[in-house]
């Protein structure tokens, strides 16, 4: 039992670190937004096209624009913490199980 609960703990761990760089993707994305970047940056290439098919979709799902601001990132990042806090706690919870 104990490779099922390291498979578990090690899947969470990753999980969680993908979300936390998400998150931060998603940070720089709306602070970047605030400003005129130049659009031709690797940077600026790299952000959008990481972010943006998310963001989109949600966009198109869900009338997320107040008074011209866009709240799409918002619910993105609320959507991370719920899933590190409930899934990603589950996970090792259910691997502290298995121990």
């Amino acid at each position: 039992m104990f490779v099922a609960r390291n498979f578990l703990e090690s899947l969470a761990l990753i999980l969680d670190y993908a979300l936390v760089i998400y998150m931060w993707l998603i940070i720089a994305r709306a602070v970047l937004s605030w400003v005129n970047p130049d659009p031709r940056n690797p940077i600026v290439r790299f952000l959008y096209q990481v972010t943006e098919p998310l963001l989109s979709f949600l966009r198109r799902r869900l009338p997320l624009m107040a008074g011209g601001l866009d709240l799409s990132p918002l619910v993105v990042l609320a959507a991370i913490l719920f899933l590190r806090h409930f899934l990603v706690q589950t996970l090792v919870d259910l691997a502290r199980t298995l121990g």
